[in-house]
């Protein structure tokens, strides 16, 4: 123990070789926290000035976290339920406030890239981390801002614009210095390159990476690649088309991910293709108007037993289409947001069949001032659904600002999440779906005190939310199939606190700090609508309790040093808590990192039957050349 604890204080005195900032990169600047835009898809507000809890990962903080995938990203945020089966990202479910993972929605720029499928396919992202530029993260029932789906919250990641014509690259490689039974350490490394062109009219991004690894236990190697291409394109004085196009090939052994242990030879295949368009354009000084096209196209390739592919061999392709049409229009009495939504789901599997079902929405929102510093947003989302019918969904949001920078925030909302297509259709030896699921509803309202300045970021809140129709994956006794049911209603009550505070000095050895922590706590209550069901897959899995903390400094603004720890509580699983730190030292073009995860090589289980690797340490490589 003394010669571990003696290692881990000698890579963390490395950490006086750290680095983050690209200085090369003189144009591209940090907003401060509470500048950034929350780039709903209508009425965009500051981060300052949001009457709902919401949580951005910024810029800066994502440069400093040891983290190499978006799901290790989310996993620093207090209420959101990361749960990996596999290092950077491997294989990830993500959850909000005690929810399960077909209950969030995730997006990239605004666009909905969750799978109707299932939602084991949400976080198969064609971007890597040196693509975003902040990451907003939206709790509770959101479906009046995006509609179905948003039953706990949203996910939205907003990636880069480039500012500058530029190259860049990025080599990586980690090991467990652990053997596998063959005597070969298991290891990763990637590679990533990308460039940025700023023309007069137009700025493009394109990025392309690999990563790969032999697992970190028997059957996990994995090996993916990413295409993400941006460009946007300026037509006329104030016409913008937005275009973003990307691919992701990830590669897998499962073992034990989905059914175990009878699936430990699994391996599993997903392909995503991701596109859309939009065009920006003003139909008056005070009319904004948005229409955007958008296709998602993911195949889900599923070997139970990989040396014997034809038994048990799932095949999956879904297609999504996607077609909006946002209006923001500014009066003297307040802003108004109006829009059509028409979305349609196609599926072609070996096992769930060939189906389809639409979705037709009309969306409405009004923000005004009443009165001075108290500001309102009231609106509803009204889905058509080919296989549910018509459902509405109201909610309303409230803040007003006293003392300048505090600001008291209400806001009541509601939800739906209709059944996967695994939900409804799946027949496998463990797993069997249920065609007369009903879809979810929740409801859902939140109080809270906020404080924003250039420096801290102060939010506590409290919230309940009632789920009916929870969809469950239970089976009367211990050898029968898992079935979804609608199984029970969820009660959930939980508070979170948390807080930021930044400062940059400069001319001192100390030129920047920053602190974070944030506290999560979860009270759910299971009330069953089917008494005849014992053993339940995912209601009893809930957080309880979470807790995270970051600390980040900077030296002479070249070295810089960052340690996270996490603590995660859940109904029926062992607590945990780990240490990551990053470190690095920085060029002017260049910087070199070194990051280490779960420094203490705690033994937890996020997910099923899925023990999480142990130590992870990692090196990298960045470089930056712009013009």
């Amino acid at each position: 123990m003394q010669k571990k604890n003696l290692t881990l204080s000698m890579l963390i005195f490395g950490g006086v070789f750290a680095v983050q900032a690209q200085q090369g990169d003189q144009k591209d600047t940090v907003k401060k926290l509470n500048e950034v835009i929350v780039k709903e898809n209508r009425l965009q507000l500051p981060f300052s000035k949001q009457n709902r809890n919401i949580w951005i990962i910024d810029r800066e903080k994502i440069k400093s976290l040891p983290a190499r995938s978006v799901s290790e990203l989310l996993s620093y945020i207090s209420g959101v339920d990361v749960r990996q089966r596999g290092p950077g990202g491997l294989q990830a479910d993500i959850s909000i406030d005690g929810g399960t993972f077909d209950q969030s929605l995730v997006l990239i720029n605004g666009i909905k890239v969750s799978d109707p499928q299932t939602g084991h396919n949400m976080m198969n992202l064609p971007i890597a981390i040196d693509d975003i530029d902040h990451i907003e993260v939206l709790r509770g029932s959101a479906s009046r801002v995006y509609g179905i789906n948003a039953l706990t919250g949203a996910i939205n990641i907003v990636t880069k614009t480039a500012q500058q014509t530029g190259v860049s690259a990025h080599v990586f490689a980690g090991s467990s210095f652990k053997d596998n039974v063959s005597g070969d350490t298991y290891y990763n490394y990637g590679v990533r390159a990308g460039g940025t062109l700023v023309l007069n009219g137009s700025s493009h991004s394109l990025s392309a990476g690999q990563e790969a690894g032999n697992g970190y236990r028997y059957n996990t190697a994995f090996n993916n690649q990413k295409v993400y291409y941006q460009g946007k394109y300026v037509v006329g004085k104030t016409d913008v088309i937005d275009v973003l196009g990307g691919y992701t090939h990830n590669n897998f052994g499962a073992n034990g991910f989905y059914s175990s242990p009878g699936d430990k030879e699994s391996e599993e295949t997903v392909k995503t293709v991701l596109a859309s368009i939009s065009y920006t354009t003003k139909l008056a000084e005070n009319w904004t108007i948005v229409p955007r096209i958008s296709y998602r196209n993911n195949v889900d390739d599923y070997l139970y037993i990989k040396q014997t592919p034809d038994k048990f061999h799932n095949h999956h392709q879904t297609n999504v289409f996607d077609a909006e049409l946002s209006n923001t229009i500014q009066t003297s009495i307040g802003a108004f947001g109006l829009g059509l939504e028409a979305r349609t789901e196609r599926i072609n599997s070996t096992n769930l069949g060939k189906r389809n079902r639409n979705n037709a929405g009309v969306f409405a929102e009004f923000k005004f001032e009443p009165i001075a510093r108290l500001l309102v947003n009231v609106g509803a989302y009204t889905n058509y659904n080919s296989d549910y019918g018509w459902q509405a969904f109201p909610g309303m949001d409230a803040g007003y600002n006293f003392y300048g920078n505090w600001r008291v925030f209400a806001n009541v909302g509601t939800g739906q999440r209709l059944p996967t297509y695994t939900d409804l259709y799946y027949k496998g030896p463990t797993n069997i779906g249920n065609d007369q699921l009903k879809p979810e509803k929740s409801k859902y309202a939140e109080g809270g005190l906020k404080y924003n300045d250039e420096h801290l970021a102060l939010n506590a809140s409290y919230f309940v939310r009632r789920i009916d129709n929870f969809i469950d994956w239970v089976k009367e006794i211990q050898t029968n199939p898992w079935q979804p049911q609608n199984f029970s209603q969820v009660n959930t009550k939980g508070f979170t606190l948390s807080g930021d505070y930044m400062l940059k000095i400069d001319g001192a050895a100390l030129s920047g700090l920053r602190l974070g922590a944030s506290y999560t706590n979860l009270d759910p209550s299971f009330k069953k609508t089917l008494p005849t069901a014992v053993f339940s897959r995912y209601a009893l899995e809930s957080l309880r309790n979470q807790l995270s903390t970051t600390v980040s400094a900077d030296l002479y603004k070249l070295v810089s040093l960052t340690v996270t720890t996490r603590y995660s509580e859940r109904i029926n699983y062992k607590d945990y808590m780990t240490m990551d730190a990053r470190l690095a030292f920085n060029q002017r073009q260049y910087s070199i990192y070194a990051e280490g995860s779960n420094l203490f090589d705690v033994q937890y289980i996020e997910a099923g039957a899925v023990p999480m690797p142990g130590s992870w340490f990692t090196l990298g490589v960045k470089a930056r050349i712009v013009k």
